[in-house]
């Protein structure tokens, strides 16, 4: 899934330590998100909508997968 969190937080001059700190996470757990190796658990995704003033889904773009 893709996300906008490196060019959100990027925008209000936060480090990834400074994100990781307001979300109560590791700056792995950031560096993960932004380079979408990780996705966040549905209370993470919250707190970041709230640290960021956005819907989820402003965030977070889902892309469906063709399995077939």
């Amino acid at each position: 899934m893709k996300n906008r969190i490196a060019e959100l937080r990027k925008a209000r001059q936060l480090t990834q330590q400074d994100l990781a700190n307001l979300l109560g996470v590791t700056r792995q757990t950031i560096i993960s998100l932004e380079g979408e190796r990780y996705n966040p658990s549905i209370t993470l995704a919250f707190k970041l909508a709230r640290t960021f003033e956005l819907k989820i889904e402003d965030i977070f773009i889902y892309e469906e997968v063709d399995e077939a």
